[in-house]
């Protein structure tokens, strides 16, 4: 793949990145070469087909050329950020039998060195020369003081492509460790090589696209996204989140690949924007999108392009078609303004714009709607490390909105109940695959793979999900996540949790209450807004999250809110009303309480906050 797009695409950007207030463009010659460079030099230290090698570092042009660097010498690459605890580290390397280590700073290994023993060499991506005679430990300037390339060698290059097969072990991801001790995913080349295949044509992917990335590069979802980007020769620029925002409007990208949480803070940015501005513009603005959205809906239900669980009769859809025909043609002079006037904000995303890419996380239900009613295509993505990563999406070949859309082609999908058997259409089941792109399994852990695959070689996915009518997939919750309260009923918190979050002073917010007579609820709040809100709706000032807390009716003002947004009406049953709430003053952050793709580690979180959560729901 890489060396078709070399040849075809020489000339042309790879890469865009920063290095301080430098911007650097990179061919896709210069990429070839740089790869060619430190393969080279890789193989000198001995690093050969089967090689295991372990990969700290976070976004950068050269996580990209030595990602490409160790693929071509069929090396197996074990990826993680530098925010990797040491303990963990040392975990990975134990177990997944590292040789050689990389890491991007000197800083990164003196903070790893006590743990670091048996690794035949060490690289350091950006250090000054610090080889010795005696010592393993090389710096990039130690590697790559011969530039110089023949045409032999770029043939050689080349011909190392015939040594690779489909079977080979392409990479070991370990797991972020969501629900317990981190898992290596295997992923082979055929693993990696079908997704690649198949995702072009689900987001009608061109040559010469532009690509905004954000996401960690070791991710595999933002990896497979590179890889997409250079097999059809286009540009990525990378970002970082300081700078995502005006890096939208400056490169104006056609392409980008985010996580939920990403336009959770895009959703709050703008609205805050907008009512900090003038209050009275912001209702205008709100009152545009609900226009937009409530068009879209009538006009999607004419169509039938909305989730359907069961036929309707003749007569059904004809009073359904003419009731949303009837209220597109009301709303249709309201929507023609609205949409004019929300192209304003589609500049604010560069106004080239043409996919937004959602993976790493279900997409809240509010958030789809409102991406939506901008004007703004959203391909909701499901997929899992374990598949390299895509599972299905809802690409440009499905119109059915408020779904994940088809599996991926070669894909089999079956909905199962606890047995294992096949549920009807519209019930919810945990959601089983198989395919070329789903991992031959974990590394050295033969019991979870016995837990994780059925008999037949279905991944057992652990989501839960119903399909429609048409066999699209919606995805309903987490089977590790559902909460059982202590009379038996279910909770499945991620519905709850995404429905709060609407409300302006949640950052973030995790639903508890396992073994528990109600729910609670812990909120990590912006205080600012938290403050503002709390003097618009009940003219009351408090001054940090200390002194809400101690303010009781308060509090109780606030959760009885929060209640009624999860109304019957809604879907929301008696029981999973907040029996209490609590304002945390730390924020969860990524490494801790999160994953690096922003999901919550919920062990973690209620392991942190035990006491707290068994004196709230005493």
């Amino acid at each position: 793949m890489f060396t078709r797009s070399y040849l075809a695409y020489k000339t042309q950007a790879a890469f865009i990145y920063r290095a301080g207030e430098t911007e650097y463009t990179v061919t896709y010659e210069k990429l070839f070469e740089d790869a060619l460079l430190l393969a080279r030099a890789f193989k000198a230290k001995k690093i050969t087909k089967g090689t295991k090698v372990m990969f700290v570092c976070d976004n950068r042009y050269e996580w990209i050329v030595t990602d490409l660097a160790l693929l071509s010498l069929g090396a197996i690459s074990i990826p993680r950020g530098s925010d990797t605890p040491a303990l963990e580290l040392d975990f990975i390397l134990k177990h997944s039998e590292a040789e050689f280590l990389i890491v991007e700073t000197q800083k990164l290994y003196e903070r790893y060195e006590g743990v670091l023993k048996n690794q035949k060499a060490i690289f350091i991506v950006e250090a000054a020369k610090v080889h010795t005679l005696f010592d393993s430990l090389y710096s990039y300037n130690d590697l790559l003081k011969d530039r110089t390339i023949s045409d032999e060698e770029i043939q050689a290059f080349i011909d190392q492509k015939e040594h690779l097969d489909a079977p080979d072990i392409f990479t070991l991801i370990y797991t972020s460790g969501t629900t317990g001790t981190p898992k290596g995913v295997i992923l082979t080349h055929q693993n990696i090589m079908h997704n690649v295949t198949h995702m072009a044509p689900m987001i009608g992917l061109m040559e010469g696209e532009t690509w905004l990335s954000i996401l960690p590069s070791w991710h595999i979802f933002e990896r497979s996204a590179e890889y997409l980007s250079l097999a059809y020769g286009c540009t990525t620029i990378y970002s970082t989140i300081k700078t995502f925002a005006s890096d939208l409007e400056h490169y104006r990208p056609t392409l980008v690949a985010t996580v939920p949480r990403l336009w959770e803070s895009m959703y709050s940015k703008i609205n805050q924007a907008l009512e900090k501005k003038d209050p009275k513009k912001a209702k205008i603005f709100n009152k545009l999108v609900r226009i937009s959205a409530a068009y879209n809906y009538h006009d999607r239900l004419r169509k039938n392009q909305l989730p359907r669980f069961y036929p309707l009769s003749k007569i059904e859809k004809f009073f359904l078609t003419c009731k949303a025909s009837l209220a597109c043609f009301f709303l249709s002079p309201l929507n023609a303004f609205a949409k004019k006037k929300l192209t304003l904000v589609q500049e604010k995303f560069g106004g080239r714009l043409r996919l937004a890419i959602s993976g790493g996380g279900s997409l809240p239900e509010y958030l789809d709607e409102w991406i939506d009613a901008l004007g703004i295509r959203i391909v909701n993505a499901y997929g899992m490390t374990e598949c390299a990563p895509a599972i299905a999406g809802r690409g440009v070949l499905c119109d059915v909105f408020g779904t994940i859309g088809y599996a991926v082609p070669g894909t089999t999908l079956r909905i199962v109940n606890k047995s294992g058997g096949d549920v009807p259409i519209g019930e919810v089941g945990e959601i089983w695959v198989k395919g070329p792109q789903v991992t031959p399994g974990y590394y050295k852990a033969h019991e979870e793979n016995a837990k994780t695959f059925s008999g037949d070689g279905f991944l057992k996915t652990g989501d839960l999900g119903k399909f429609t009518l048409g066999h699209e997939l919606l995805i309903t919750g987490r089977s590790k996540e559902i909460i059982v309260l202590a009379n038996g009923e279910n909770v499945d918190p991620s519905r709850i949790e995404s429905t709060l979050s609407m409300l302006p002073f949640v950052t973030d917010a995790i639903l508890v209450g396992h073994d528990k007579k109600g729910l609670g609820l812990l909120i990590v709040p912006d205080f600012d807004k938290l403050k503002d809100y709390v003097l618009e709706q009940y003219g009351e000032v408090v001054h940090s999250v200390e002194h809400l807390l101690e303010n009781k009716p308060l509090t109780q003002k606030i959760k009885s809110k929060m209640n009624e947004l999860l109304h019957p009406q809604k879907g929301f049953k008696p029981f999973e009303k907040l029996q209490n709430i609590h304002f945390l003053s730390e924020e969860f952050k990524p490494g801790e309480e999160l994953t690096n793709t922003f999901k919550k580690k919920r062990h973690v979180i209620e392991k942190k906050y035990k006491e707290l959560i068994d004196k709230l729901l005493h």
